[in-house]
C-alpha cells in the first residue's frame, strides 16, 4: 500500500489527509456535541439529529440567497447571520418536538428511536417538497476562498480553518455552559437523580425542553458549517448520523471530552484510510476497530465516575 510512494510523498499525503480529517473532525464534533447532550444527558436516541443539521444547512442556503439578492454589499457577513438563525430555527423545532411527543417517551429509549426515525422520514419529505430532490450549495464569501500554503506540497483551505475555529469556540461554550453555569448544574442534577432534583425545586420538564432544544440548535450550527464542505440535500443528514452515534458511544455518552477525543480519532482514521482504500472499506475498518475496543471497554473512552 505504501510501496508506490516515496517518504516525502507519504509525509505530504499524511499531512494533507490529516488536515482533511480535521475538517471532518469539526463536523463530527458539532454534530456529536448536540447528540451527546440529548443522548448522553437525557437518554433519548434522536435518529432525526441529521435532519436538524440539514435544517441549519437549508437556512444557511436561504440566507445566502437573500443576501446575494437584496444585500450584496453585506454578503461577506451573511454566514454569521445564518449561523445565529440556524441555531434558533433548529432549537425552536427541537423544543416543539420535545413538547409534542418526546416528553412522553423518557425512560423508553427504543420508543424514542422509532419515533425520531419516523420524524426523520417526515422531515426528509418536507425538505424534498420545499427545496426539491436535487442538492444545493452556497456561495462562500471571498474571505473564505483560497488556501494557506504551509509548504510547497501542503495547503490548508481557509474555510476549513474557519470551521475548525468555530468548532473550538462552540466546544468551549458548551463546556462552560454545562460545567460552569447554574443551568448546567441543574441539568446534571436532573440526569443523576430526577426525583430528588424535582424535590429541591428544579423544573425538570423545563430543563428537559431547553436541553433538547440546545442539542438541536448545535446541530443547526453544524449544518451551517456543513455547507462549506459539502452540498445539501434532503437525505444528506443520514450520511452522518451513524458516524455521529459512533463518536458519542465510543467517547462515552456523558462525556464531552470523550466526544471530542472520539471524533478526532475516528475522523483521522477515516480520512487517512480513504486515501489508500475505498471509502466504504475505510468505514468498515473503522467500525470494526471501534467495535473491538468497545467489547474490551464498553463504557467508552471516558466514562462518568459513579459510586457503586
Amino acid at each position: 500500500m505504501f510501496a508506490d510512494y516515496t517518504s516525502a510523498e507519504l509525509l505530504s499525503i499524511f499531512a494533507m489527509q490529516g488536515f482533511a480529517g480535521l475538517i471532518l473532525f469539526s463536523v463530527f464534533v458539532l454534530m456529536a456535541l448536540g447528540l451527546a447532550i440529548i443522548f448522553g444527558q437525557m437518554g433519548v436516541i434522536n435518529m432525526a439529529h441529521g435532519e436538524f443539521m440539514i435544517l441549519g444547512a437549508y437556512v444557511t442556503y436561504l440566507i445566502s440567497n437573500l443576501f446575494s439578492t437584496y444585500l450584496p454589499s453585506l454578503f461577506g457577513i451573511y454566514f454569521f447571520v445564518a449561523m445565529i438563525i440556524s441555531f434558533f430555527a433548529a432549537g425552536a423545532l427541537g423544543a416543539l418536538v420535545e413538547w409534542s411527543f418526546i416528553r412522553f417517551l423518557y425512560q423508553r429509549p427504543l420508543d424514542t428511536l422509532l419515533a425520531t426515525w419516523g420524524l426523520s422520514l417526515i422531515l426528509q419529505q418536507i425538505y424534498r417538497s420545499v427545496f426539491g430532490a436535487r442538492e444545493v450549495g452556497v456561495t462562500l464569501p471571498d474571505w473564505l476562498m483560497g488556501s494557506v500554503p504551509l509548504t510547497e506540497t501542503i495547503e490548508v483551505p481557509i474555510n476549513g480553518l474557519f470551521v475548525m475555529g468555530l468548532t473550538i469556540a462552540i466546544a468551549i461554550a458548551v463546556y462552560l455552559l454545562m460545567y460552569k453555569s447554574r443551568w448546567g448544574c441543574q441539568v446534571r442534577a436532573v440526569v443523576q437523580n430526577r426525583p430528588m432534583a424535582a424535590a429541591v425545586g428544579i423544573n425538570t420538564a423545563k430543563i428537559d425542553r431547553i436541553t433538547f432544544a440546545l442539542g438541536c440548535g448545535i446541530a443547526g450550527v453544524a449544518g451551517s458549517a456543513f455547507t462549506m464542505i459539502g452540498s445539501t440535500g434532503p437525505t444528506a443528514g443520514q450520511l452522518y448520523i451513524v458516524d455521529t452515534f459512533l463518536v458519542v458511544v465510543f467517547g462515552g455518552a456523558a462525556s464531552l471530552l470523550g466526544t471530542i477525543a472520539s471524533a478526532f480519532t475516528i475522523s483521522q482514521a477515516q480520512s487517512t484510510m480513504e486515501f489508500f482504500l475505498s471509502g466504504s472499506m475505510a468505514k468498515v475498518l473503522t467500525l470494526l476497530t471501534v467495535v473491538i475496543i468497545l467489547m474490551i471497554r464498553p463504557q467508552g473512552l471516558f466514562a462518568m465516575k459513579v459510586r457503586k
